[in-house]
């Protein structure tokens, strides 16, 4: 190859990969994907069918997410007043007391999200090494104070739903035997477990129903038709999307609002509407 074909090749390339680099960097983290699905559910009361359902997860309210774009998303999902919105953790990334304080001004604009709002913790509502019990009694302390209830290990009973929350899988309340203990098998159940791992818990045997959770962003950053090169989940078959647990399971991985570093290829941010509906059969 000629010096000018190499050069007009190099030049194409470089900017190829500049152009790539800005998506990934200016453009995708921000582009959010609002998923529209249904949800169906075996034993659905009548009353309930056709009702809304969102789940978000993994806002990471912090140093590296603009408040402002999580502030216009939220303020989308409280205009179409679902029936339940489920949040699957990581509301921060911890860089002290700030973070805390720039959660409740957020949240403090966005009430109500939804009529009825239900959340679980993740790795970083815990702080520094998943361990700061404290920071995560804040952060149910201030989603609380804005008419968000935060099941640690615990289940509810909303219009003929039971819903189940864990702590996270990664800190030190992770207890699926306690929180599943009070399942009631007639009921159809929604289980929020931030980080997938967790339904691979013996707990988990006797569960039907679907596990919503988040904490991969999808890979964050995807080689077309290859698997994530980063993914911080012990089973590789939780990246993001619908998985398949067995005969009456069912996990959904939402891929989050926020990140850790600004960037996000082939993962765009997720917001998940669910649609309601009764299981084929029942």
């Amino acid at each position: 190859m000629g010096k000018r074909p190499f050069l007009g090749s190099l030049g194409l390339t470089c900017g190829a990969g500049l152009l790539a680099g800005a998506y990934a960097w200016q453009i995708e983290p921000h582009w959010v994907d609002w998923v529209h699905r249904s949800l169906p559910l075996e034993g659905l009361p009548e009353s309930i069918v056709g009702e809304r359902m969102v789940q978000l997860s993994d806002l990471h309210v912090g140093p590296q997410v603009k408040t402002s774009y999580l502030l216009s998303v939220l303020q989308k999902v409280a205009r179409i007043r679902p029936r339940w919105v489920l949040l699957t953790g990581d509301f921060v990334t911890y860089d002290g007391p700030w973070v805390l304080e720039e959660l409740d001004r957020l949240l403090g604009m966005v009430s109500p999200l939804g009529v009825s709002v239900f959340a679980c913790l993740g790795n970083h509502d815990y702080g520094e090494k998943w361990s700061q019990t404290k920071v995560a009694d804040t952060v149910s302390s201030i989603l609380a104070r804005h008419g968000i209830q935060v099941l640690r290990n615990e289940s509810v009973i909303s219009s003929g739903l039971q819903l189940i929350g864990l702590e996270d899988y990664w800190g030190p309340g992770f207890d699926a035997k306690v929180a599943l203990n009070d399942r009631d098998p007639t009921l159809p159940g929604v289980c929020l477990c931030h980080n997938p791992d967790g339904v691979d818990e013996t707990a988990f045997e006797a569960f039907e129903g679907w596990v919503f959770s988040g904490h991969t962003h999808g890979g964050q950053c995807r080689p077309p038709f290859l698997p994530p090169p980063i993914l911080p989940v012990k089973n590789r078959q939780y990246v993001a999307g619908e998985v398949s647990l067995g005969p009456k399971r069912r996990l959904y991985i939402n891929r989050g609002l926020g990140h850790l570093i600004q960037a996000r290829f082939n993962a765009r941010p997720e917001v998940t509407v669910w649609n309601l509906m009764r299981a084929s059969g029942r």
